[in-house]
């Protein structure tokens, strides 16, 4: 695991981040959303493409798949929705 991946996996302190940074592998657009914190999202419209973002195989939604930091559930070392 590389130390972005481990970063962005490590459960936070306190807080939860409630921002992630997500870019889109089919034409590099980055985008900073605020994630749902009482659900995943499993789908994203790249707003740079159009193109449909889906979780990766493994992954509990389009934050934990594209972003820059966890959806807040895996944040807090739970099991995601």
């Amino acid at each position: 695991m590389s130390g972005g991946e481990q970063r962005k996996w490590a459960v936070m302190t306190d807080q939860i981040e409630a921002n992630s940074t997500i870019t889109c592998p089919e034409c590099g657009h980055v985008e900073t959303e605020t994630m749902p914190t009482n659900a995943c999202q499993w789908f994203y419209d790249c707003k740079g493409c159009g193109v449909l973002l889906k979780p990766k195989q493994g992954d509990c939604c389009v934050y934990c798949s594209y972003g820059d930091v966890a959806c807040p559930p895996i944040q807090e070392g739970k099991a995601c929705c």
